[in-house]
């Protein structure tokens, strides 16, 4: 009997709209194939809310938490593991982004990862890849947003370059409409400010790099639409099409005398920006000519959640380019890692729960000397400062967040993340973490111990060969600080010497 197809969904919080698709999963020769069956689209306009303090007011928040209420209903029935929700540019920046993520997951019912512009960049072209042929060669993705816009140059599924930019349809109509008048000189303002942003990417992004344009997400559609449905091109979005467009808009003045055909009502107040930003773009890279796609985000995020799943996960590839580019000892990591691994699956048996923690527990084993690229004094801290600030792939801010913070534990003082103790699901990766390295701190004159970890109602036991602690001085020693490390923060580690 066949197995039921599967049904998956993604939410793409941006800061003009909010979206959600929900598609079937079908295997065919081997191949997952997705089928959108359902979407739904709010325009909360999150990005408006941002006040001068990067504080996300009251209203839009509101909006927000309504929006996600409703998708929560349609997505009630899935599985978390079958849902992916991101938020990008208006949260990233928002000074309050905890607080209002803490709601937002409390209205979807799902967890919500802040995802970096490039990691939107990436999730974006990975969504316009797989509505397009391969062998076209390669090409340029303009994504415009509400308050970025992203830039990919690759070619069939593999980026090549990702930017992205902090100017987009919200944020400008912001600066240079936001009472609705569209005046000549303002329309310039916006676009030589736009232009400006663009002009750190010309020497990267010239054209000749790539063979054709493609637009994707709602303004590229929009102008694309009122392109084509007032006769200004037969397909896509043309720099003269956009000339026209400007012009109409320019003449009408406000934003209520607009009466281009193609143009939504629910798109009107952003189109000023968008249009802006995208005659900025075609100025700047030298565009004549531009495709649109349907593809987006949205379905980047259910591609890249099937490849998780079929062992195509962006992480992996981006640990293994980090151990490279930060010259990581790989030999001495993946011993560091097999111990730590090793040691975590004994806690995994007593508390099954933490199995989820063990792809990001290796990850992070693996880079915990990503540090020493920088200094040996204080490596754990660099390390941690890089994991937090680095562009990586395939890893949302929280996902970063939790790397740096295992791999801050792993040396020096416990102080510093003393909120680990709260709770196994917080210690225990970075304590199996912390032991290995220091285990192995000798690195291959040392042979792994036999180490053994055990929850106790008290907190862990550590029992270890009596043999091997008397032919390592200095182990009981620094075990016994490990010991007293831990109590600081409210931990009790045990240690127990065995006799074999």
């Amino acid at each position: 009997m066949a197995k039921p197809p599967q049904l998956i969904a993604s939410v793409d919080m941006g800061s003009s709209s909010f979206r959600m698709i929900v598609a079937r999963v079908e295997e065919l020769h081997g191949q997952s194939q997705i089928y959108l069956i359902d979407s739904l689209r709010e325009p909360v306009r999150l990005g408006a809310g941002l006040d001068e303090n990067k504080v996300l007011d009251e209203p839009s928040q509101e909006r927000a938490l309504l929006a996600l209420q409703r998708f929560g209903e349609r997505l009630r029935s899935f599985d978390a593991d079958n849902v992916r929700a991101v938020a990008t540019n208006a949260v990233r920046v928002a000074r309050n982004s905890a607080e209002f993520i803490a709601k937002a997951e409390k209205a979807l019912g799902f967890s919500i990862d802040v995802i970096s512009g490039v990691e939107e960049a990436r999730l974006v072209y990975c969504g316009v890849a797989h509505q397009l042929p391969v062998g076209q060669g390669k090409r340029l993705v303009v994504d415009i947003g509400g308050g970025s816009t992203e830039f990919i140059l690759g070619e069939d599924y593999e980026p090549l370059a990702m930017e992205s930019l902090y100017i987009g349809c919200v944020s400008c109509a912001q600066v240079y409409f936001a009472d609705g008048s569209i005046g000549a000189r303002a329309m310039k303002n916006a676009i030589l400010s736009a232009r400006r942003e663009v002009a750190v990417l010309r020497r990267e992004l010239k054209e000749g790099s790539w063979t054709h344009a493609i637009g994707s997400s709602g303004t590229a559609r929009a102008l694309a639409e009122i392109c084509i449905s007032n006769g200004f091109t037969e397909h896509g979005i043309s720099k003269e099409g956009l000339e026209k467009i400007r012009a109409h808009v320019v003449g009408a003045g406000h934003l209520d005398a607009i009466t281009l055909n193609g143009l939504k009502a629910d798109r009107l107040p952003m189109m000023p920006g968008g249009l802006a930003v995208m005659i900025a773009v075609f100025e700047e890279l030298g565009i004549e000519q531009m495709e649109v796609t349907d593809g987006a985000l949205r379905q980047g995020l259910l591609y890249d959640m099937l490849g998780r799943r079929h062992n195509d996960d962006m992480r992996e590839l981006t640990v293994a380019q980090f151990i490279h580019r930060y010259k990581i000892d790989p030999v001495h990591a993946e011993r560091v890692r097999e111990l730590t691994e090793a040691l975590f699956k004994q806690l995994v048996r007593q508390q099954p729960v933490l199995k989820e923690q063990l792809p990001m527990l290796n990850w992070a084993a693996q880079l915990h000397e990503i540090g020493l690229s920088i200094g040996h004094n204080g490596h754990h801290k660099h390390a941690a400062y890089i994991l937090s600030n680095a562009d990586m792939p395939g890893f949302s801010k929280r996902e970063q967040n939790q790397l740096a913070t295992w791999v801050l534990a792993h040396n020096g003082k416990l102080a510093k993340v003393g909120s680990l103790a709260d709770t196994p699901r917080h210690w225990a990766a970075p304590l199996c973490l912390r032991l290995a390295a220091l285990f192995l701190r000798r690195r291959d004159d040392d042979p792994m111990p036999a180490a053994k970890l055990r929850l106790t109602e008290k907190g862990v036991q550590l029992s270890l060969p009596k043999s091997w602690l008397q032919s390592h001085p200095l182990s009981q020693y620094s075990l016994e600080t490990e010991v007293d490390q831990w109590a600081k923060i409210g931990l009790v580690l045990e240690l127990v010497a065995r006799r074999s």
